[in-house]
Formats: C-alpha cells, sequence, structure tokens
C-alpha cells in the first residue's frame, strides 16, 4: 500500500493533463506536446500542492474505440488508474466547453466508486468561462476553475483535495521506516535497485516489464513506437525467499538520430537518455529475430560513457532462428564493439514466455554490486605496485615516467586516480593495461571504470 494518497488524472485527449501532472510534481516529467494522444501508459510521481503530498497519476487520454486498438488499449489503462486511485481529477477543456466524449467520460466516471473532482482547465478569459458554465451539467459537484499552464486557481484545488490527502489512511506511512540520514552519500546503504530498459523500437521493453511484475501495467502491441514518457514501475523481486525492491524504468524505442526528425520522438528519445542517467544498471534489450545492428552499438556506447552497469539481453529467443550461432555472433561483435568494457554480461530471456528473467535479475543485482564496490587502499595498492613492476611504464623521449601511488576516489561507477610524474605523457596503451588489469584481478568485470592520473608537483621541474 502507498504510504500517500494517490490522485488520478483523467480526460479526454489534449485538455492539459500532463501539464497539470508536471506541475504538480514539480518537475517536466511527463512529455507535453500541442499534438493530442502524447500520454499513452500511466505516469506516476510525487505530488506536492501548498503542503499537502500525495501521489499523482498522469493517463492517457480517454477515447471510445475497440479495446483491441492502441487507443482501446490505452483507455484500459485509465480504466485502471481510476479504480485504483484514491480519488479523479476530471479535466475538461474550458475553451472547448463540454463534448459528447466528455459526457462519456462523465457518465462512466460516475458509474465507478472513486470519488472525482471536476476540473475545468484553460479557464481564464471569457471563452473558459463559458465553459466552467457548462461544466455543471455533467453532473459533479462545484467545477474547480484552473489554468494548469499558468497555475491560477491551484488553491481551489488545494480545498478539494484536502479532506482526501489528509482523511487518508497513514498506516503504511507509520510503519515505514525513517529514512537514512546521508542516503545520497555514495557509501550510504543500497536503496532499490534502479533498472532501465532501453533499446530499438518494438524490441519487447514493454512486454519483458509486463512479464517481470506479473499484470499488463504498460501498453504493449505490434505497433513500433507505442512507448513515448519513460515510466517507473516499483517491484518486488522474491528469490529464496527473500524480497528485493527494484525500480524498473521503461523507455522509449531509439533509433538512428538521422531518422529522428518528429519533435515529440526527439522529446522521447532525450526522455529515456535521462532514464539512463538516473539508473544503477541499464539492460540494453536486443530482438534476437533481428540479431545485433549498429544502433545497438551506439545505444550500448552511451550507456557506458554515461558510467552505467550493462548488461545485453536477447530478447524473443524462444522464435529465434539458430539460436547459438546468434548468440555467439553477438559476444562476438560486442567484444569487439566495446572494447573499453569487457566482460559485458549477455543472456537469453524471453520476455513473452519468462525464459530467464530470474536471470537476468540475479545478474543485475551483481553488476550493481561490482560497480558499487570499493576496493581497500591496501589492496589497491599492492596490486598496482605488482602491475607497474611487471610492467613498467615507457620512456619517452628517454624521461621516465612515474608512477607512484593509486587511489579510488570514487564508486558508481568506480572511479581511480594514479599519481605520478609526467603523466600526461603516458600512452593510452598502457592505460588499458592498468584497466584490464582491474578487471582481472580486482573484479571490476563488466562495468565501466574511469582511470585519471594528476602529477605530482615538484619544485626543481624547471
Amino acid at each position: 500500500m502507498s504510504r500517500f494518497a494517490t490522485i488520478a488524472i483523467v480526460g479526454r485527449p489534449n485538455v492539459g493533463k500532463s501539464t497539470l501532472f508536471n506541475r504538480l510534481v514539480g518537475k517536466r516529467l511527463a512529455l507535453v506536446d500541442d499534438q493530442p494522444g502524447v500520454t499513452r501508459d500511466r505516469r506516476e510521481g510525487d505530488g506536492h500542492l501548498l503542503g499537502l503530498d500525495f501521489r499523482i497519476v498522469d493517463t492517457a487520454g480517454f477515447e471510445d474505440y475497440d479495446a483491441a486498438t492502441l487507443p482501446g488499449r490505452m483507455r484500459v489503462q485509465t480504466e485502471k488508474a481510476v479504480r485504483e486511485a484514491d480519488a479523479a481529477l476530471f479535466m475538461i477543456d474550458g475553451r472547448a466547453g463540454v463534448t459528447p466524449l466528455d459526457e462519456e467520460i462523465a457518465r462512466w466516471l460516475r458509474s465507478e466508486d472513486t470519488p472525482i473532482i471536476l476540473v475545468v482547465n484553460k479557464a481564464e478569459g471569457k471563452q473558459g468561462e463559458n465553459g466552467l458554465m457548462e461544466s455543471y451539467s455533467l453532473g459533479f459537484d462545484n467545477p474547480i476553475a484552473l489554468s494548469a499552464e499558468h497555475g491560477e486557481g491551484v488553491v481551489d484545488l488545494f480545498d478539494a483535495l484536502r479532506p482526501i490527502v489528509e482523511g487518508f489512511d497513514a498506516a503504511a506511512f507509520e510503519a515505514a521506516p525513517p529514512p537514512v540520514e546521508g542516503e545520497d552519500d555514495e557509501d550510504a546503504p543500497l536503496g532499490p535497485l534502479k533498472l532501465a530498459i532501453v533499446g530499438r523500437p518494438n524490441a519487447g521493453k514493454s512486454t519483458l516489464i509486463n512479464r517481470m511484475i506479473g499484470e499488463d501495467r504498460l501498453i504493449t502491441g505490434p505497433e513500433a513506437g507505442i512507448t513515448r514518457d519513460s515510466i517507473r514501475v516499483d517491484w518486488q523481486w522474491e528469490k529464496d525467499g527473500e524480497v528485493h525492491e527494484i525500480q524498473l524504468f521503461d523507455t522509449a524505442g531509439m533509433r538512428k538520430r538521422a531518422k529522428v526528425v518528429e519533435k515529440l520522438e526527439k522529446l522521447s528519445v532525450a526522455d529515456a537518455l535521462h532514464a539512463v542517467d538516473f539508473a544503477e544498471v541499464v539492460v540494453l534489450l536486443l530482438d534476437a529475430t533481428k540479431g545485433l545492428e549498429s544502433q545497438d552499438l551506439h545505444i550500448a556506447d552511451r550507456v557506458l560513457q554515461e558510467g552505467r552497469a550493462l548488461i545485453v539481453a536477447l530478447n524473443k529467443w524462444d522464435v529465434a532462428e539458430d539460436p547459438s550461432a546468434l548468440f555467439n555472433g553477438v559476444r562476438g561483435a560486442l567484444e569487439d564493439g566495446l572494447s573499453q568494457v569487457k566482460g559485458v554480461p549477455v543472456l537469453s530471456i524471453s520476455g513473452a514466455t519468462g525464459k530467464g528473467i530470474d536471470t537476468l535479475v540475479r545478474v543485475a543485482f551483481e553488476q550493481r554490486a561490482i560497480w558499487t564496490n570499493r576496493v581497500s587502499t591496501a589492496k589497491l595498492n599492492r596490486w598496482f605496485e605488482n602491475a607497474v613492476e611487471n610492467n613498467p611504464p615507457p620512456a619517452p623521449g628517454g624521461k621516465r615516467i612515474k608512477l607512484r601511488y593509486i587511489t579510488q576516489a570514487r564508486t558508481r561507477p568506480p572511479t581511480f586516480v594514479v599519481f605520478g610524474t609526467r603523466t600526461d605523457s603516458l600512452p593510452g596503451s598502457y592505460t588499458r593495461y592498468l584497466v584490464n588489469g582491474m578487471r582481472k584481478e580486482l573484479g571490476f568485470q563488466g562495468v565501466p571504470v574511469r582511470l585519471n592520473f594528476r602529477n605530482s608537483r615538484n619544485p626543481y621541474d624547471e
């Protein structure tokens, strides 16, 4: 059970639901555009309004289509969001007035048990006033005149939400453990695993997450590019009697940059990259029926450049042709194409059947442990002294490069600093030698390792 009341926003397309969602969470989390139907999956966030804290859910625009169609599947998700919420904000467009679709949505909402608050958005000006008067015909209590874009009417919205939020059963809040001081510190205890799923369009990312959590939480289908927003789903993975907290991030498919021309797709890709920045471990999902393409390597390289732990998963394994040759081919291509990081895990899974999901999650936790590992200074320098003794640095121009000692500056990703003299003359091949030795001897296989060099200042160098 959530520790806060859950409030859903519902209405027909393009009335301003995502704009209000962004205002309540205080960030531009949901994609906003002038064209209708931008939002497809439910998106959740932590809402704040004049001291009230609650869970806010943005939903797809409600449309009357067959459930087998994409708009129909979007409507099913909206209906679930309303039924699971403690209250719903029913939003209409004050400038457009009450439409036949608004009336249909109102009839449906009146048949539900969820408390409904009628919100008339874009209510500023004379056009908005007319829509406000018309809204009384929908059969709800006094409507709230609002401008989600400009923040007008939030006090009235506060008054309407306050009895619902403050009257919410706070038992979950009282039972929750107190926050750990310094939880943002890199050495603080690890929280839920932040796991992002990325890949090209139609690789099966949403299907995989639905299979993981055991419900149709995300919209799926044969159409490419269904997911637009990056959606976070909280999940508990049970293994050997233990429960592990995970935050899953579904992301929009990433095509080659040259093919991304529409503004909305650019926003979706930027949102997916933001999810990568927030994640600890990233799963690059490949379609096993299509194999590895250059765009997959580009996505993988971007993940590693951001310093995130990476796992490559071959999805749709149950329908792949010649799977053994495919697996070996992908592994070989990754070794060549991602030479900066050796040992990236490659797994075979099926989002449709669930094959390999437990292995995927287990490996994700293992990779996070490597990604957050800190080596003691004594052990680190014992390895370093042996590595330098076995293979001393070169002496370009007859001038010796002296490496004195090494320290681990941080984790997430593992970052090290080597101190010495004339380190700026050290060739890249020697840096790779040291990094490869760390992976082999200190256990940093499969995660990005950053190695920086610092020159010790000598007053007699001049």
